[in-house]
């Protein structure tokens, strides 16, 4: 991922003016859940809100951490990659929670009573070293998805004084693990590695995400929502690195890239195959799928439908090219540009969604019917206005 160059002072000072956001959202809740008093979360850029900007090596931040992020709800960028909200925000806010502090492995303070997120931009869930083996090497940073379990531990030892403790208050928890694998499966593709190889460490994601559970689950952990990897072949990026000249390649409802999508669904399988191996030696547990493919799908072959009038496969936010996607010229980058009308748009940049697409996957994935087992409405505190965005069912 291209990185976009800075200072330590502005580091600074977007952190302070992060760190006053969060006091705000978190002085502020609506009614609590009646199921849940907390939420923790784990992944990558799609749930990252804001570790990506606090973990910044040597002051030089990612694109998501610049202008025009976060322009249509924050009105700034808050290490988000989106114009706005991402699904864990909308989540935390049907549940009456405060929207979800970053956790950057460096604060030891009981200030998280109701959730953090461990989920950083460019994680991936396989080890560092593991993936070099296999000749896929992440510039971007080094964090895995055992890294977050760690930091997770790591927190939970300052808000509880006992196991049996922390069983309780995990107990009354929800857990959004993921989504996670992307990043891992984005840079073997990009790095033209053998599609071959790619395939053959999908058992291993899917194992290193089930390991996670088990984890999670052996601290307390009662309710678990554990989505699958998104239809990449409607990213941007891909439609442009994996442009082909044969018609038969894209689904011709969407004009997604066939293959890809399929080799994400793939992923899906394998992750639905160990949650139900997982759920039956956890019987008292409840392990949710999120089917955060079905629902993306729907508005990609349905744009309209949905109030997407702009585009469903070209970005909003880049460099120009058919899908508005330039390597080189990268959405946050100087010289980059953003459409007019973000909520009219699926994809905000190359692998991103926009806060009116994100929402609607969250109202799915809540509300039905794309959970498995389907979530249970009672433990939302009411449904969400629609903020001049679309859904249709």
């Amino acid at each position: 991922m291209a990185m976009a160059a800075s200072t330590l002072p502005v580091l600074l000072l977007l952190l302070l003016l992060f760190s006053l956001s969060s006091a705000a959202a978190a002085a502020s809740p609506a009614g609590r859940s009646p199921c849940f008093t907390s939420l923790f979360s784990f992944g990558d850029s799609i749930t990252d809100t804001g570790n990506q900007l606090l973990l910044a090596p040597d002051g030089v931040l990612g694109h998501c951490c610049f202008p025009p992020y976060g322009e249509t709800y924050f009105g700034r960028q808050t290490g988000r990659c989106s114009d706005g909200r991402l699904i864990v925000d909308f989540i935390a806010e049907q549940l009456g929670l405060p929207l979800l502090t970053p956790y950057p492995g460096k604060l030891h303070s009981n200030d998280f009573p109701l959730g953090a997120n461990f989920a950083e931009g460019g994680a991936t869930a396989l080890d560092f070293h593991f993936l070099a083996e296999k000749g896929i090497y992440n510039t971007h940073t080094n964090l895995s998805l055992q890294v977050e379990i760690d930091r997770f531990k790591e927190l939970l030892a300052t808000i509880c004084s006992s196991p049996s403790e922390c069983k309780d208050y995990l107990s009354k928890s929800l857990i959004l693990l993921g989504e996670i694998g992307g990043i891992d499966y984005n840079r073997a593709f990009f790095e033209d590695v053998a599609a071959d190889e790619i395939i053959a460490i999908v058992p291993y994601v899917v194992a290193e995400i089930g390991k996670s559970i088990k984890q999670l689950v052996e601290l307390g952990a009662v309710t678990i929502l554990i989505p699958g990897n998104l239809p990449i072949g409607c990213w941007p990026g891909y439609l442009t690195k994996f442009w082909s000249p044969n018609k038969e390649d894209y689904d011709p409802l969407s004009g997604c890239l066939v293959w890809y999508n399929n080799f994400a669904q793939h992923h899906n399988i394998l992750l639905q195959q160990e949650i139900a191996r997982l759920q039956k030696l956890y019987p008292h547990t409840n392990l949710m799928y999120g089917d955060y493919y079905g629902s993306a799908t729907r508005f990609h072959r349905h744009p309209e439908k949905f109030g997407f009038t702009g585009s469903a496969v070209v970005a909003c936010c880049g460099g120009g090219g058919p899908y508005n996607y330039n390597e080189s010229l990268i959405c946050g980058n100087e010289g980059s540009k953003a459409c007019a009308e973000p909520s009219t748009y699926v994809n905000w940049d190359d692998h991103h969604f926009t806060e009116a697409a994100y929402k609607i996957v969250a109202k799915d994935v809540l509300e039905g019917p794309f959970s498995t087992p389907r979530f249970n409405a009672s433990c939302l505190v009411g449904r969400a206005s629609d903020d001049g965005l679309h859904s249709a069912y």
